[in-house]
């Protein structure tokens, strides 16, 4: 080899040793953001409130400009990928079975946390702090909405549900016609591995985006707020950390018969992401990479996360409703029964696709509060906290995108126990491609 070679090589291996982790660039946007956030809202800088919006606003439209071709493609491409996998059928069924007995498990320590510490009681709000919501959800609305009336409008109107439908429907077909369908999927590959390469380059901004969007949020709302709200912040928060320390962790080790500290140290990653860009989607790519670096195929990951970045939302459609809508009855003196808290737990299992990987659970809490027929109204007096409980929420959602496919993949022996057990949380990179073939000199 020659001596050129060996001085790029030891040029690219001192850059990576001086690299600082992505997990130390979040942590000090985090910082940053909230005392940025703190001086603006203190020294009432307007300016300064204005650019951090203007930041955070533009990291989050960056993310949002791919997540409609993002979701189309990697749908599409996940389910004609299943065909490279033995048993298809079944790591389907089985995915989607854990994903609901996850969400089951998280809605009812939702639903425990809420009536133990009576979020609703002494905040002092009432019925007429409230207001409804500009968008709501029902069962008539998610079940006729699955459809789309034309293949524009989905797109631009950002109705994931939508787009997984005709993705999943062009998948399905692209499998049936087999080998006359291997232009569009060669080309619809090639256009998911160029939506990622761009939406990684997004992902590097994630620092300068924290910084924005935690020192929007202290600079606007300030802690005055969260006071006002200690008690329902403090159960989404905690019912999150229980799933997320506690119940995963035992699935873990109880189901996968793995190191759960192995798998939070491969997964942080996209869960630190997840937790600042308040977006499922946003932070597929990301996810799907940590889940192929956890042991699991790359063909059964490629389905698996997609899909549950569209549809597993522990945090937003299981804790969140749960204790919101206790939170709701509360403030307008509304008792509600065993009936009812069965009622919350079939909308969170059942309708969690309702929220489909977007910043904000809205759609979600609406469609809860209108199976149990509670006042619209009580949605506007959670819009205002919605960002500081979206980012728990969020960083919930992701890790069990990434744990159900593990947990899959050991149960059906598919997972790489090797790969797993040297996991680690390096910086983030792009996705990885074949080395080129250097000539090696003489």
């Amino acid at each position: 080899m020659s001596v050129s070679t060996n001085t790029q090589s030891n040029t690219k291996s001192n850059k990576k040793s001086l690299a600082v982790p992505f997990w130390a660039q979040i942590l000090a946007g985090l910082v940053l953001g909230v005392l940025l956030g703190w001086l603006a809202r203190s020294q009432d800088l307007s300016w300064l409130v204005t650019t951090l919006e203007k930041i955070g606003g533009t990291f989050i439209g960056l993310l949002k400009l791919a997540v409609a071709p993002l979701v189309f493609f990697a749908i599409l491409v996940s389910i004609t990928n299943l065909r490279k996998v033995n048993n298809a059928a079944r790591l389907a069924s089985r995915t989607l079975l854990w994903f609901m007995i996850t969400s089951l498990i998280a809605v009812t320590i939702g639903i425990a946390i809420g009536l133990v510490t009576n979020p609703g009681a002494g905040t002092g709000l009432t019925p007429e702090d409230g207001g409804e919501p500009k968008t709501t959800g029902s069962w008539l609305d998610f079940l006729t909405g699955i459809v789309p009336t034309d293949v524009i409008t989905p797109f631009t109107e950002l109705n994931v549900l939508q787009i997984v439908f005709m993705a999943a429907v062009a998948g399905i077909a692209a499998l049936q016609l087999g080998e006359k369908a291997q232009p569009i999927l060669t080309l619809s590959e090639s256009v998911l591995e160029l939506l990622q390469k761009a939406l990684w380059w997004v992902i590097r901004l994630a620092p300068l985006g924290t910084v924005g969007l935690i020192g929007n949020a202290i600079a606007t709302y300030g802690w005055d707020l969260i006071g006002k709200y200690a008690t329902f912040t403090a159960d989404v928060y905690v019912g999150c950390a229980i799933v997320l320390f506690g119940v995963y962790p035992a699935l873990l080790a109880g189901v996968a018969k793995a190191n759960p500290l192995q798998f939070f140290r491969g997964a942080w990653p996209a869960i630190q992401l997840a937790f600042v860009s308040r977006s499922s989607v946003g932070t597929m790519p990301l996810t799907q990479k940590v889940t192929e670096r956890l042991g699991v195929p790359r063909e059964y990951a490629s389905f698996a996360v997609p899909f549950g970045a569209t549809t597993k939302m522990d945090g937003c459609a299981a804790i969140y409703p749960a204790i919101a809508a206790i939170f709701v009855a509360q403030i307008f003196d509304i008792q509600l029964g065993v009936g009812d808290y069965l009622l919350i737990a079939f909308v969170s299992v059942v309708g969690s696709a309702a929220t489909a990987g977007l910043t904000g659970a809205t759609v979600m809490l609406t469609l809860t509060l209108s199976t149990l027929g509670l006042p619209m109204e009580g949605v506007g007096l959670l819009l205002a906290i919605d960002p500081i409980l979206d980012m728990m929420r969020t960083a919930t959602n992701v890790a069990g995108q990434a744990l159900v496919p593990v947990l899959v993949s050991a149960r059906e022996g598919l997972l790489d126990r090797q790969a797993y057990d040297t996991a680690h949380g390096s910086p983030v990179e792009e996705p990885e491609r074949e080395p080129e073939q250097v000539p090696v000199a003489a």
